[in-house]
């Protein structure tokens, strides 16, 4: 762990100070130059740092950093838009309502607002839900390009729970239905506690995030589910809205 707090306070230094070298960032960082040597190797050889020009010895940062930036950017301005509409889908149905983004083969919870009913569930920031199985998962699934969906099929599909839905044909039916309605929901298919419904917000066509509502399934009965999914497809095409003016 210490090396890794190195590293990254040599990078933030590196940035704020590039072309630079050894001597100078360790003088700034206070660490040995051995030490800083280390931690510039390990930068470089991960991608995030190149030589500047010929010379080996100073540094600067690569396009790498940029591109962790700019999706950091974008993910808090996605929160700060989402916000009101998470509060209002909040005050609406009385349940914990969440935001959460695409990220390879899961949504990642970014933005969680918990209700102030009993025995809520407080999902953590930065779990990863499974497309297939989640709410959010397969509200997103349902709008990506249909190359991705069948590699995610082929590469076979785990189950969580005796409600996960692992079958190919039923799950590329399921993502049909969710399309055609705007909303998908999870019944205790990735966890046997937790009963959700969500539906993607769009933007240049492609999902960037999913809006959704969970609860214990004991508080989400069948005959509400169909006014919630009215309430998430709503308030992801107010997101929407806010996102592509």
């Amino acid at each position: 762990m210490r090396n890794v707090v190195n590293a990254l306070r040599v990078l933030e230094q590196l940035a704020a100070r590039q072309p630079a070298g050894v001597s100078g960032l360790a003088r700034t960082v206070g660490l040995p130059k051995s030490t800083v040597q280390r931690c510039l190797r390990t930068l470089h050889e991960a991608g995030w740092i190149r030589p500047s020009g010929d010379e080996v010895t100073r540094w600067v940062l690569t396009a790498r950093a940029l591109h962790v930036g700019r999706r950091a950017t974008s993910e808090l301005a996605l929160r700060d838009a989402a916000r009101p509409v998470l509060e209002r889908l909040r005050a609406l149905t009385g349940h914990t309502v969440h935001l959460g983004v695409p990220d390879g083969d899961a949504v990642v919870l970014v933005e969680r607002l918990e209700a102030g009913e009993p025995l809520r569930i407080a999902l953590p920031l930065g779990v990863r839900l499974p497309l297939h199985a989640s709410a959010s998962g397969k509200a997103v699934l349902a709008h990506h390009p249909t190359a991705t969906v069948e590699h995610l099929l082929a590469a076979g599909l785990d189950g969580y729970t005796q409600a996960t839905v692992t079958d190919p044909a039923q799950v590329l039916a399921e993502l049909a239905e969710v399309k055609e309605r705007g909303y998908a929901d999870d019944r205790g298919e990735w966890r046997s506690d937790i009963a959700a419904v969500a539906a993607a917000v769009l933007s240049d066509g492609g999902p960037v995030a999913a809006l959704g509502v969970s609860a214990r399934p004991g508080r989400m009965r069948d005959r509400l589910r169909p006014e919630y999914g009215r309430l998430v497809r709503q308030a992801a095409a107010t997101l929407t809205t806010a996102l592509d003016p």
